[in-house]
């Protein structure tokens, strides 16, 4: 079970915090607004009112001992980089921090954070991705060149096998599953059939994907 120091609970963090329940991780929530606080209680472990800037009290909350520190800090960058700062200077074993512009992600990175995550910037990909093709059904970004694609099954695989269409030979594509009726099947044979009215999830590079299914 993961235990995460999540800092900030504005709309993302609130958001981040409520994700981090279902997932069955031990978490510990701050921020100096005790409303904000109060509203995150049924989701976390425990939490605190406090300035992550404050020296003494970051350091009092043990941040080494977290799998994960997010500072999810929207409306005040300084205090955002100053926390992350901090937090890797006290033992932090991993920063993952949130930013809101460009420049905000490079200071992030050279200043504590481990990674950054730009929520305006990653929903703006995705949605741009969603809306080119009416077969893309969902979307998600590995690195630079690899993207894993939920499409629906082209007409002309429909009555074919995974071997048949064998486009991991062509475009260097894996079938991860298929999606039928909202079920996930991950169990995908070289027999299996292709079917009407079903999505498949596919690994590979983005440019192979876009070349082998038009989009």
């Amino acid at each position: 079970m993961k235990s995460v120091l999540l800092i900030g609970l504005g709309r993302f963090g609130r958001h981040t915090a409520m994700k981090l329940s279902d997932l069955n991780c031990q978490t510990m929530a701050v921020d100096l607004d005790e409303e904000c606080v109060n509203g995150v209680l049924p989701f976390v472990t425990n939490a605190q009112i406090g300035d992550s800037t404050n020296e003494e009290f970051l350091y009092s909350l043990g941040v080494g001992n977290y799998d994960v520190c997010i500072v999810a800090i929207g409306d005040n960058f300084q205090t955002s980089l100053e926390t992350a700062s901090l937090l890797k200077e006290f033992g932090a074993k991993k920063v993952i921090a949130r930013a809101s512009t460009g420049v905000q992600e490079k200071f992030l990175l050279r200043n504590g954070a481990d990674e950054v995550v730009y929520p305006e910037k990653q929903l703006a990909k995705w949605t741009a991705i969603r809306c080119s093709s009416e077969h893309i059904r969902d979307y998600i970004e590995l690195d630079d060149g690899n993207s894993i694609f939920e499409l629906s099954v082209p007409e002309d695989w429909i009555g074919k096998t995974v071997i048949q269409v064998n486009i991991r030979k062509k475009y260097g594509i894996n079938i991860l599953g298929i999606k039928e009726n909202g079920k996930l099947n991950m169990n995908v044979a070289p027999d299996t059939v292709f079917a009407a009215d079903t999505s498949i999830l596919v690994l590979g590079e983005q440019k192979a994907i876009q070349k082998c299914f038009h989009i």
